[in-house]
């Protein structure tokens, strides 16, 4: 058989709820008309067309994920200027944007899955919404405004627009499913590498207005093109009904151990890219150097993405996760913690967002290990609930990290970073960094 060409023929399903067979795990497909098609379906895991996908889903992630992932310079400056600076709630703006965008996703997935046909309008969307949302934003006179804007509305935009590249990598990758998600979640790394820099000097420029409207214009151009190869793999059925889930899976202890080491490690994941450049500048750096502390964050992040994703294809997924555990809660005690200087600092940007910003990578390998145990379960439903659970972090990290800031426990008392009045927001990184590891103990301890 040509895998570069292969036909399919459909039928009716036994059961009449079920459109596609597999997610891109067998070369079949059914619809429920009761007439016969026939199909050319494109090869999975290699071959043109799964490149020129993966590549677009890349493009999506880095510029959806991208803006909320750099709002560590957009935290600096609003803090700063005029008519933000006295507010006490700046960072839930981007804790809202990244957190109701994870949050969002089981929702938008459960409707992506019923009506199948809305899969590739709704990227369409949601990329209207976001550049409705940041253009909006440029109006707004109060944290409020931009709580809403910036945050919430952007979030319910970026959420559409980003779920079916998610739904679409099941059916191209099957065998190099941990490594297409890498290189997908790389994209945002990368985003958070020049998004920085450009944002930076726009704003110190041109102000906050100007930036968020002409950054609304660049979102809708750059992405509006790729979307042509953001698509289903699989044929889809001309007609659709909404259909029932399998959740059995939330009630395992596979599903429930590593959801809640997942949950607790988005507690403090977001901080450090949060409050790093006003970090930066407690220790007397400049605009660019500050900013240069998300930079090498986001570079981290990268790689770490790529090599976890490869990884997560060969190892268990507890291996994995141990790995990014120790690396991430070792850095956060031994490098923030002791910082007193930017090239310290910088060197815990790097071992920080190698082995923390590689956590999210293990996803494909928890997918798996639940899979074993409920075989009904679907790929896609799995990732959105652990989106989720990260985002339950996202949100409640933005009120708790601002609490942590004002009591600045240890200011004054402790070393180093410790003292800095940043200590406590540093313990916490790392104490949930450290627990987020519970699934390896789980699997020692034969709770896996």
């Amino acid at each position: 058989m040509d895998e570069n060409n292969i036909v399919l023929t459909t039928l009716s399903p036994a059961d009449p709820s079920n459109q596609r067979v597999e997610q891109g795990i067998h070369d079949s497909a059914q619809f429920e008309d009761g007439q016969q098609h026939e199909f050319s379906l494109p090869r999975a895991d290699g071959g043109k067309d799964a490149w020129l996908f993966l590549a677009g889903c890349f493009t999506v992630e880095a510029l959806v994920w991208g803006f909320p992932f750099a709002f560590g310079v957009f935290q600096d400056y609003y803090s700063t200027h005029e008519p933000f600076s006295a507010s006490s709630n700046i960072a839930v703006i981007g804790t809202c944007a990244m957190g109701i965008m994870y949050l969002g996703l089981p929702v938008t997935f459960a409707m992506l899955q019923s009506w199948p046909n809305f899969r590739r309008l709704s990227t369409v969307v949601g990329l209207g919404i976001m550049c409705a949302a940041l253009a909006i934003s440029s109006f707004s006179t109060t944290t409020t405004h931009l709580i809403l804007t910036q945050g919430v509305l952007y979030a319910i935009g970026g959420s559409l627009a980003y779920s079916p590249t998610i739904l679409f990598v099941d059916e191209w990758f099957v065998r190099k499913k941990g490594f297409a998600f890498g290189v997908m979640w790389a994209g945002t790394g990368i985003a958070g590498v020049v998004l920085p820099l450009v944002m930076q000097w726009a704003l110190d420029r041109f102000g906050f207005r100007t930036v968020l409207r002409a950054w609304a214009i660049i979102l809708f151009t750059l992405t509006a093109p790729l979307l042509h190869f953001v698509k289903p793999r699989l044929p889809v059925s001309p007609t659709s009904h909404p259909r029932r889930f399998d959740f059995t899976f939330l009630k395992t202890s596979t599903f429930g151990l590593l959801q809640t080491g997942n949950v607790i490690e988005g507690l403090g994941y977001f901080l450090p890219s949060i409050y790093l450049p006003t970090y930066a500048r407690s220790l007397g750096a400049s605009s660019l150097a500050s900013t240069l502390t998300v930079i090498l964050f986001n570079i981290a992040s990268v790689i770490g993405c790529l090599v976890m994703g490869t990884i997560v294809d060969k190892f268990h997924v507890t291996t994995c996760i141990i790995i990014s555990t120790l690396g991430s809660t070792l850095g956060v005690f031994l490098l923030w913690g002791l910082s007193a200087s930017l090239p310290l600092l910088y060197t815990f940007c790097v071992v920080y967002g190698l082995f923390a910003g590689s956590f999210s990578s293990t996803w494909p390998g928890i997918m798996r290990e639940v899979q074993k145990k409920t075989a009904r379960a679907e790929p896609g439903m799995i990732f959105a609930w652990l989106a989720a659970g990260r985002g339950i972090g996202s949100v409640v990290s933005g009120p708790l990290s601002e609490t942590l800031l004002n009591r600045k426990p240890w200011s004054g008392q402790a070393a180093l970073g410790y003292g800095s009045g940043f200590g406590g927001l540093i313990v916490f990184t790392g104490v949930t960094a450290m627990l987020g590891g519970v699934g390896f103990l789980g699997r020692r301890v034969g709770w896996l």
